[in-house]
């Protein structure tokens, strides 16, 4: 028997049955970031995932140390990719059609996250460029908005998982620290 699986978006709220094995309720509106509440995990897909958004946290702290905008940008977005793998590798992907990349998959599996992957998927050209060598790409705002949507996002994950939220390692690299602070 599964769990009926509530979604509330800002203009509806809909109702849905949680792949096998999650067994529990998520409640999520359309804006982003807003998980409320999540499943709680066995096994080995809970094993996975807990391995890769502890791979997610480990990027962001290397986007935190990074000193350049680009070496930010890169790794904040691979760490976003390795949160959606984590919600990939507990509710799996569809077998149906071509092979899709986990922003075109993550919407299809867990709809109360389609908002962000259409902000990652859109970051995910300049990612790219950055990789291929190209500078100038991005801004340090760019990559320090990415690198907060992508902590922000890795903190939805694992309430959608029912995983322990990851917490901010310190401050961004290229950012000032306010006056005072420290002290």
């Amino acid at each position: 028997m599964t769990t009926p699986t509530t979604t509330r978006t800002t203009t509806r709220t809909t109702t849905r049955t949680p792949p096998a094995g999650t067994g529990a309720t998520v409640r999520a509106t359309g804006e982003v970031g807003a998980v409320v509440t999540g499943p709680v995990l066995a096994g080995r897909p809970a094993a996975a995932a807990a391995d890769l958004l502890a791979r997610a946290r480990e990027g962001l702290g290397r986007a935190r140390a990074a000193t350049t905008p680009g070496d930010r940008y890169v790794a904040s977005h691979l760490s976003a990719l390795r949160s959606a793998a984590a919600v990939l590798a507990v509710r799996g992907r569809p077998r149906r059609g071509a092979v899709l990349g986990v922003w075109q998959v993550l919407p299809r599996v867990a709809p109360e996250l389609a908002e962000w992957a259409l902000l990652f998927a859109a970051g995910a050209p300049r990612r790219a460029a950055v990789e291929a060598g190209r500078t100038g790409v991005v801004s340090a705002r760019d990559a320090d908005d990415l690198l907060r949507d992508a902590e922000a996002f890795a903190g939805v994950v694992a309430a959608v998982l029912g995983l322990p939220r990851p917490v901010p390692t310190g401050p961004v690299g290229l950012v000032a620290t306010a006056p005072g602070a420290g002290r």
